[in-house]
């Protein structure tokens, strides 16, 4: 709780004022507390936001080069990822560079999920959602190398989420089964329930509460507003999407209201 513009500003204000002068100068000074503490917050927030794609970029460099060697193909799928968030300048070059940084021998992967981790502490939401990036990424091929996986682990261990990883991991695959279809085709209701994280055998009520969970855990206006770049919220909103089309296949397939 920022108090020193109150406590200066009634010593001053009772200086030049006596009793009424003191409220004045406690109200300016609650002010410009008030305005110090926003604009810190403000900068912390930015501060955040900086951190979450420059990890996201560098770390996907890193699982890129998992497999042995950076390919063709991961730098089509870090470029297709690029273009999904519309990325263009500085920004571009930004992601460019840490994705670079990423792919180097020295890169200290631990080193970057600690501050990552630090920089989103409490912040339960990001960091499943740049786990969920790392993971798009590592499936992105159509199959997940084992060095790969090893990678993920660490990241979703150091992140707090190793207990969900196998879900979230069975999700996106599903997930990339959906998206690899031809337009048009209905999502295969086994895929639909996998992708929800519901077993068939769920009620209803299961289901629409697990829906409800993961569209408020991948809101893209809450995801921004907790520090995710504004840049990364077309992917948030894809995955919304996805959610929201599993929800529906299975909510046709049972007749559920």
């Amino acid at each position: 709780m920022r108090i020193w513009g109150k406590v200066f500003g009634f010593i001053i204000g009772y200086m030049f004022g006596r009793f009424f002068g003191a409220i004045l100068g406690l109200w300016l000074g609650h002010a410009f507390d008030r305005r110090q503490g926003l604009t810190s917050i403000m900068r912390k927030g930015s501060e955040r936001q900086a951190m979450f794609f420059n990890s996201t970029f560098a770390v996907m460099g890193h699982v890129a080069k998992a497999s042995g060697r950076v390919t063709e193909t991961d730098i089509r799928i870090a470029t297709m990822l690029m273009d999904q968030m519309k990325l263009s300048g500085q920004s571009r070059i930004d992601a460019q560079t840490a994705f670079r940084q990423g792919r180097q021998a020295d890169f200290d992967l631990l080193k970057q999920l600690e501050l990552f981790r630090q920089a989103t502490q409490g912040r339960v939401e990001l960091a499943q959602m740049f786990l969920e990036i790392q993971i798009q990424t590592a499936l992105a091929d159509g199959e997940l190398h084992a060095n790969e996986k090893q990678i993920l682990s660490v990241i979703a261990t150091k992140l707090g989420l190793a207990a969900q990883l196998d879900a979230l991991l069975a999700r996106w695959q599903a997930e990339f089964s959906h998206h690899q279809s031809p337009q048009g085709n209905k999502m295969p209701l086994t895929d639909a329930y996998v992708l929800l994280g519901v077993q068939e055998s769920a009620s209803d009520q299961d289901v629409k509460r697990t829906y409800r969970k993961l569209m408020n855990e991948h809101h893209p206006d809450k995801l921004v507003a907790k520090g995710l770049p504004e840049e990364m919220m077309e992917l948030a909103n894809t995955k919304a999407q996805d959610i929201q089309a599993a929800y529906e296949r299975i909510k046709t397939s049972r007749g559920m209201r």
